[in-house]
């Protein structure tokens, strides 16, 4: 893609800070819980207008809307940028943080929670700091609105104030906060090193002569930075312990803002920071292969070993994560578009697993495997979406997930490396292993358990049952949605242009 324009406009920052601004009327409206639950979706219909409102020049006209916000020093400002990548995430997450808002609601109503004020505010400071994080044009601004939402999410993985979710809100900020200092020191390493913070397609290094041992550090604390929130192992522990949230919560975290948020900036670093003739010549490429690979595959292992739902569903996460990761690491024209495409796609079907892990929890309040044989009868609507949701990540056509995962496994191919292609196929099969025998439980075992038809208030079963509908049509309609596969083949193209001809 060229010819690329910029025009300043306001619709970035109006996008970003219309949570914040109904964060003070959900505060007042604490007694009066229909209001408080209007600011809240009022606020994620409008950003999300306002985000598609950007569509037609930044897709189509190859115009990037522009704000600075704050100049620091020359060079050095806190600037939002809409990009292809950048709109591409936007439209995802505020997209499907709609139907988590009218989930909450259902949700928070079902189990009666107590402290819901503050739930949806932090809620509503979470989507300001994920549309943030998207529009940032910087690695500066990045990391302002990357801590802003490790800050905003912790109220709402302690929600429940056991002891159990102050320990893991207490490692979910050890985690977070030490990648955020990491990340500052690799910020400012790199722009020592370049005098270039800014986000580049094809990447910062691209404009330099030599590379030394010095900038493989550099991309490894980067890595390191963004590798906690993508769950990359090691670096991945706090996201089971964090599933003593609210489901609502769990779905926030695994397939709208804080972990895509993560493999967001692996994408960022690998494509518009060190770019593709970095990555290839230093060998780094492989390092993120190899990393990518083995959490793709001891994840899948590891969600074996689960019995609770939400904690199998928190390794399926960490494994299909970096699936995305890996499509970056290839750096193949298709593998990045299918890495592209799984932000998407595992997003979509990943929601729909955790809200109807919540539905079963509000409606029959079970957590277990083991306890729900039977469920299929009483909650059909419910589990039909959760075998879609299942089908999609294991990767059965026509559904979304089995797009992404052929693209990526044509991308390496396309590369050659032959292995990793065996990493994708060896993961749909342990994706088969622990999501069937879940489905088989729910409509092929019997129980006394579930005697009659039972499911979730009409605000929860609808966005599950919209957001599974969005995973099938995706599947078979993949240039439905904005021409979103389309639009990540054009920053495939733009961020690796000259590398493969």
């Amino acid at each position: 893609m060229t010819g690329i324009e910029t025009y300043t406009s306001y619709i970035p920052l109006y996008a970003v800070l219309v949570s914040l601004f109904v964060v003070p009327l959900i505060i007042l409206s604490s007694r009066n819980p229909n209001l408080r639950e209007f600011w809240t979706v009022l606020a994620a219909v409008i950003k999300f207008l306002l985000v598609l409102s950007l569509v037609p020049s930044v897709f189509f006209q190859n115009k990037y809307a522009v704000i600075d916000i704050l100049e620091i020093s020359p060079g050095l400002s806190l600037s939002l940028k809409v990009d292809q990548f950048g709109l591409f995430f936007a439209i995802v997450a505020s997209g499907l943080w709609i139907l988590t808002s009218v989930y909450s609601i259902g949700y928070m109503r079902g189990l009666n929670e107590h402290k819901q004020t503050r739930y949806f505010a932090s809620f509503a400071v979470c989507l300001s700091a994920t549309m943030g994080v998207a529009f940032s044009a910087n690695l500066l601004t990045f990391l302002i609105f990357y801590e802003t939402l490790t800050i905003a999410t912790y109220p709402l993985v302690i929600h429940k104030e056991t002891q159990e979710a102050i320990s893991a809100g207490r490692k979910y900020l050890a985690f977070t906060l030490s990648a955020g200092a990491v990340l500052l020191g690799a910020i400012s390493w790199l722009y020592i090193r370049t005098g270039n913070i800014n986000f580049t397609p094809g990447g910062i290094y691209s404009n330099l002569a030599n590379f030394n041992g010095v900038d493989k550090i550099i991309f490894i604390l980067f890595l390191c930075g963004v590798g906690v929130k993508s769950a990359i192992i090691p670096l991945h522990s706090w996201l089971p312990t964090a599933m003593i949230a609210p489901t609502p919560v769990s779905a926030l975290l695994h397939a709208v803002a804080v972990v895509k948020s993560g493999v967001f900036g692996v994408v960022r670093v690998i494509g518009f920071v060190f770019g593709p003739y970095f990555m290839i010549q230093t060998g780094m490429n492989n390092v993120v292969i190899v990393v990518a690979s083995l959490t793709i595959i001891l994840a899948s292992l590891l969600a074996f070993a689960q019995n609770n739902l939400k904690r199998l569903l928190a390794y399926s996460t960490i494994g299909h994560l970096s699936y995305i990761v890996l499509g970056a690491g290839l750096l193949t024209p298709s593998s990045f578009t299918g890495g592209i495409l799984h932000l998407l796609n595992h997003a979509t079907l990943k929601i729909t697993l955790f809200f109807c892990a919540g539905a079963i929890y509000v409606v029959h309040h079970k957590e277990n495997i083991s306890d729900i044989d039977g469920i299929g009868k009483a909650m059909p609507l419910t589990m039909t979406a959760f075998t879609i949701g299942a089908l999609g990540l294991i990767g059965i056509p026509p559904l979304n997930g089995f797009i992404s995962k052929w693209v990526l496994g044509y991308g390496a191919v396309e590369g050659g490396k032959i292995i990793a292609l065996a990493v994708l196929l060896l993961s749909g099969l342990l994706n088969a292993g622990y999501f069937v025998p879940i489905i088989y439980r729910a409509f092929f075992k019997s129980s006394n358990e579930f005697g009659k038809y039972k499911e979730a208030s009409l605000l929860m079963l609808v966005p599950l049952i919209l957001t599974a509908l969005v995973s099938v049509l995706i599947g078979a309609f993949p240039k439905l949605m904005f021409g979103l596969y389309d639009v990540a083949m054009s920053i495939s193209n733009l961020v690796l242009r000259g590398v493969w001809r």
